[in-house]
């Protein structure tokens, strides 16, 4: 017999089979009472739920994988086999037990569009729309024996649509009449998605209270004396499930984890009220007082605190009743438009920043959402010192598990991570779907703007009390109809203490004497923008503003013409991956690299194959304004060769975007997000990394340009500049230029000096003098770095490949037959699956001038392998050998052979398991913390990666290079 339940969570995410409905031949209540079905029972099959019918029929091998090559197509389509075809059952057991008094909820946090649920028998109704969560009482419909049967049978979208020959922006524009997602019936980056996203795609639970439960609690910090001064507002949805007045005792507790269980208790506070038989009472607890608490600030920005708030009911003659548990940040985030350049400008707690980051739309495009892969999309985003994400409105509500990692840094599976990220959360509603074409497409949105409104709303409940959460938006380049975006208006108004700058000496008795507590409303702390395009956005009246979204001479972004307003929320080019994930998402006729076609204008012309065209490739030439980028580096010989090609054009492309939006920071710019950051599928345009989570070099681009503190080459006026977007000031800092031929000699070198760079201000130095000296070379590399003169430390390094203006990249092919030598050095520590590996690569090739800087290194660790505990505790690798055992913590050192002298170009380190006979040997996803780098003579990279194994392999680091032909194994 089942033991009785305790008071908590339970996820029901194990056990669950599905069949399709016309297949099944009993009811729910025969189902969940006298019939149960089995896995061995046809037609029933071991499910994905939380995930959807398509992700379920994919993992039971019943349609081909519709991510692989031109799979989706046949795969049959709910616009033509009906709603019926995608009407699935799902079905699971569980076993609960309730003791006397407790009581038990089944949750589901959202599902796809509606369903019925069956439980022993008993039948209730899940209601429309994709966006909301469903709770039942099952206190009474529990067998007595502790083991329950539950069916549940989910119904598409009422207008999943269909897709028209030619495809377009959500297809027919059908699903924008219901309150769902609306990429599923396909854009120009992703294929529709034949199911639409049908199923149970989110979290399913149990939730075991006493007889009061806990709703939704909002938390909300406030802020006095700059700072100094905070008060934590608290207000809670209490719901007494029983007949009888329950009399309770309210108990708050905040309190930091100071390192591993020693947690630091800052405040516990008591309140007792009495809530009458079956009622609901919003009660607000009495603030706390907090002096200088640690605060929450975004990448980039400084030191990060989380708090963890617990909030506990205990009921009288029963104990605990329940329990609720958040962490939180202390932060104010404020935003409005900047008069000077008409732009969005944000603040937190009153510092201004500098917005650089990407558009995203969401991690999967069947759903199959995890906290594994949630985990390493964010990293990567904060990895590329990205400090906002814009959750994109033809997507999903971002779940609570991504917003946790936005908000989160510490320790995961022994790697630092440092995310902290702002979220932009737009509602469901896009320009293309709802308002647009000809004729216009569904111009009023959804036929229910009831149950959007209801959507919404708990959409904020759901997500209110994340710190990364920065702001909501109505729709993606469109406005909500008219009572949507009033009411969406008056739900978000700002609590008066939000609406503008607060620094006063006055209490907070004082300072809310006839308001509301700021915790008592829907929000009340974050602003709502009714569209991408307006208020601060684009041209902020709504017009067609944003973009582009294909390829750039790099030097454009730097040139006054290229954006005229303030913060552009998209802003896009090209994301083609590496040749390794075009195998293995494509059958080999899906190998073939574009045909260059020279057009009559002199311009050439992409015609990429079938299925590349399938996969939404934009090419890297616009003819009649951007001549091939591609084919400056000479016309490519096979997929390989274009993929490392267009790896180089990548990296330029995205570091020269964010340098140029960065060269006019505040004069100009408030900020810039790019279009976009991933693929939900296996795309092949605007992406910073694959659906397999393998980086193109684009994301080192962007990594390098959006460094806190960094120094570049304007490319348009070829000056030096500094950016420097942290809260310090900087002096006694220096920057070291050289410049590089393709025979390893030093042809210009240049050390400015002495020189400060302000807070938050981009900083011109000088002007790089070598392309107007007497005969430069046609092709040739320039390094940058900015350091402290006092200890040499690098704060910033930047190399870039140039030529002169109206030259090419040609002279880098005979380049690759030049052998460099390399010397690597590596030591890697093991904790279980988690490996973090340290590579120092040394360019062993003649030595620079006596001249160059010869403490550059400073910033790197070049003791590789520490003698002794007692030295390695003082190392850098201390903290990291606490956590990692010693197990094949050796050094290894490879030495490449080589006897030209020259610059080790363009250097890109992979992850492999060795021996396996496959085709894609790659372990992914990878950490590192510089990529597709370069290094010239004389100079030592280091560069960490850190990675999880699959049990029983062995992992082998490879590098491979424009120097380098074959790999070769270093670690």
């Amino acid at each position: 017999m089942a033991a009785a339940e305790g008071i908590g969570k339970r996820v029901l995410d194990e056990g669950w089979l599905a069949a399709r409905s016309t297949e099944v031949h009993f009811t729910g209540a025969e189902l969940t009472t006298s019939h149960p079905p089995t896995s061995d029972q046809p037609p029933w099959m071991e499910a994905v739920v939380p995930g959807t019918v398509l992700a379920t029929l994919v993992k039971n091998k019943l349609v081909p994988d519709p991510f692989y090559g031109l799979e989706n197509q046949a795969i049959l389509d709910i616009g033509n086999s009906g709603r019926e075809y995608y009407t699935f059952w799902f079905y699971t057991t569980f076993e609960c037990k309730l003791s006397t008094n407790q009581h038990v909820d089944l949750n589901f946090r959202a599902i796809n569009y509606s369903g019925e649920v069956y439980l022993n028998g008993h039948k209730e109704l899940l209601p429309k729309g994709m966006f909301r969560r469903h709770s039942i009482d099952i206190t009474d419909i529990l067998n007595s024996n502790g083991k329950n049967l539950l069916a549940v049978l989910i119904y598409p979208p009422d207008h999943p649509g269909k897709i028209p020959p030619e495809g377009g922006q959500g297809g027919d524009h059908e699903i924008g009449k219901d309150v769902a997602a609306q990429y599923v019936e396909g854009w120009d980056w992703m294929a529709p998605i034949r199911d639409r996203n049908t199923g149970i795609w989110d979290e399913v639970s149990l939730s075991i209270t006493g007889p009061v439960k806990i709703i939704d609690p909002h938390l909300v910090s406030t802020f006095f004396d700059n700072y100094t001064r905070a008060y934590l507002h608290t207000t809670v949805e209490l719901v007494n499930k029983s007949s009888w007045v329950a009399e309770c005792s309210v108990k708050i507790q905040v309190g930091t984890e100071l390192e591993g269980d020693v947690f630091l208790v800052e405040h516990v506070q008591t309140q007792h009220l009495s809530i009458p038989a079956g009622s609901n009472v919003l009660y607000t607890l009495p603030e706390l007082f907090f002096y200088k608490p640690n605060l929450w600030w975004p990448n980039g920005m400084g030191k990060q605190s989380l708090y963890n708030v617990q909030i506990t009911v205990d009921a009288n003659y029963h104990g605990e009743s329940d329990s609720w548990s958040q962490h939180f940040g202390f932060r104010k985030i404020e935003s409005h438009i900047d008069t000077d350049t008409g732009g969005r400008l944000f603040k937190v707690n009153g510092e201004p920043i500098f917005i650089r980051g990407g558009n995203w739309i969401l991690s999967d495009g069947l759903l199959r959402l995890s906290k594994k892969r949630y985990r390493t999309d964010i990293k990567f985003h904060a990895d590329m010192n990205f400090n906002m994400m814009r959750c994109w409105g033809g997507g999903i509500a971002e779940r609570p598990e991504f917003y946790h990692y936005c908000d989160i840094c510490g320790v995961l599976d022994y790697m630092t991570v440092e995310i902290l990220l702002q979220v932009w959360q737009e509602f469901w509603i896009t320009g293309d779907v709802d308002g647009r074409g000809v004729p216009v497409s569904n111009p009023n949105g959804p036929l229910d703007h009831d149950l959007f409104l209801l959507c919404a709303r708990d959409t904020v409940k759901l997500l209110r009390n994340h710190p990364s959460l920065a702001l909501w938006v109505g729709g993606n380049e469109q406005v909500p109809p008219e009572d949507i975006n009033t009411a969406l208006k008056n739900d978000l108004q700002l609590h008066p203490y939000f609406e503008s700058p607060v620094n006063c000496k006055h209490s907070v008795e004082e300072i809310f004497p006839i308001s509301k507590d700021p915790s008592q409303y829907l929000d009340g702390t974050r602003i709502y923008i009714q569209g991408s395009m307006w208020d601060g956005f684009a041209n902020g009246k709504g017009d067609f503003t944003d973009g582009p979204y294909e390829i750039q001479y790099p030097e454009n972004f730097f040139k006054d013409d290229f954006y005229k307003y303030g913060f552009n929320p998209e802003v896009g080019s090209v994301g083609m991956p590496v040749a390794a994930t075009v195998r293995a998402t494509m059958p080999q006729e899906g190998w073939q690299i574009p045909l260059f076609n020279t057009l009559p204008n002199g311009y050439i012309e992409e015609v990429p194959n079938p299925i590349w065209q399938y996969h939404t490739y934009i090419p890297y030439s616009k003819p009649g304004l951007v001549h091939d980028q591609i084919l400056l580096y000479g016309t490519p010989k096979d997929l390989d060769d274009f993929c490392l090609k267009a790896q180089l054009v990548n990296y330029i492309q995205y570091r020269a975007l964010l340098e140029g939006w960065t060269s006019r920071m505040w004069s100009k710019y408030t900020g810039v997000l790019i279009w976009k950051t991933q693929n939900p599928w296996t795309g092949l345009r605007g992406q910073f990394y694959d659906h397999l989570h393998e980086q193109t070099a684009g994301f080192y681009g962007c990594r390098c340009a959006a460094e806190p503190i960094h120094v570049q080459l304007n490319l348009s006026t070829y000056w030096i500049e500094v950016v420097n977007t942290t809260s310090n000031d900087l002096s006694g800092m220096a920057i070291e230029v050289s410049v590089w031929d393709l025979e390893g000699a030093c042809q210009y070198y240049q050390v400015f000096d002495k020189f400060a760079a302000p807070s938050k201000r981009t900083t011109p130095t000088f002007e790089m003098k070598y392309p107007k000296s007497e005969s430069p070379e046609p092709v040739y590399f320039l390094l940058l770095k900015l350091y402290k003169m006092s200890d040499y430390e690098i704060l910033s390094r930047n190399f870039y490949w140039l030529h002169l203006p109206g030259g090419n990249y040609k002279l880098l092919e005979p380049y690759k037959q030049r052998q460099i030598p390399l010397k690597i050095t590596s030591l890697t520590f093991i904790r279980g699956s988690s490996y973090e590996v340290r590579m120092h690569i040394e360019n062993t090739s003649k030595k620079p001038d006596s001249r160059i800087l010869r403490h550059g290194n400073r910033n790197l660790d070049t003791s590789v392998c520490p003698k002794s505990e007692e030295e390695a505790d003082k190392s850098l690798f201390g903290k990291m050998l606490k956590h990692f055992s010693h197990k094949d913590s050796c050094a290894r050192v490879v030495e490449i052979s080589g006897s030209e002298t020259g610059v080790a170009f363009f250097l890109q380190l992979s992850v492999h398991a060795s021996g396996e006979d496959k085709k894609d040997t790659r372990i992914l996803p990878v950490h590192y913390s510089d990529n597709y780098f370069s290094v010239v003579p004389g100079e030592v990279m280091t560069v960490i990666l850190n990675f999880d194994v699959p049990e029983g392999v062995t992992p082998q680091v490879m590098i491979n290079g424009w120097n380098f032909q074959s790999r070769l194994t270093v670690g």
